[in-house]
């Protein structure tokens, strides 16, 4: 009998609904890349791209939707543009096909020529990062702690279940255990 391949259980279930909106990032990248993309307009032309609804504007908040809201898809990002705004764009209603197709059709070094004008930015913001003041919190476990972690809570919240279901005892029928009668 073959052998069934292994799967990490971990990452069977699929996202079909996007995160929610955060304000503050929300405008964060809107002031961090507003600029950027106003300063490729002038490239964005030279190839020979119109200023259509789907845009260099549009793309560029479409793509950061994608990743930072975790999108599915094109189409749940379609379904997305046409009820609400993406950053700083504003709702709109585009066909499906036309979305998929540009996406298909963009050139990726627009996005890359952005990116690099935001290197020094952020680069910028990463040195001053240690300029910071530290909450309180962190303050009191590195006072008591020679080193700590700290981690998101949102990533925290996909290990409840499981942690749940540990301490109670109770565990899921395994894969040979199904089917199976007592005795």
């Amino acid at each position: 009998m073959p052998k069934r391949p292994k799967h990490n259980s971990d990452h069977t279930q699929k996202h079909h609904t996007p995160t929610i909106d955060n304000e503050a990032i929300a405008a964060y990248l809107e002031a961090l890349l507003t600029p950027a993309i106003f300063n490729k307009q002038k490239y964005y032309k030279q190839l020979g791209l119109r200023d259509r609804i789907i845009n260099l504007s549009l793309m560029v908040a479409a793509v950061l939707t994608l990743l930072w809201r975790q999108v599915p898809g094109v189409q749940e990002l379609n379904r997305l543009l046409a009820r609400e705004d993406l950053l700083w764009c504003r709702a709109t209603t585009v066909a499906q096909q036309s979305l998929a197709q540009r996406f298909l059709v963009f050139p990726a070094e627009l996005f890359e020529r952005v990116f690099k004008d935001l290197l020094p930015r952020l680069q910028l913001n990463w040195q001053q990062r240690l300029r910071r003041p530290l909450p309180d919190s962190v303050k009191f476990a590195l006072h008591n702690f020679e080193r700590i972690w700290i981690a998101d809570g949102s990533t925290l919240e996909v290990c409840q279940p499981k942690d749940a279901l540990v301490r109670s005892g109770k565990r899921g029928k395994g894969k040979g255990e199904r089917g199976k009668g007592k005795g």
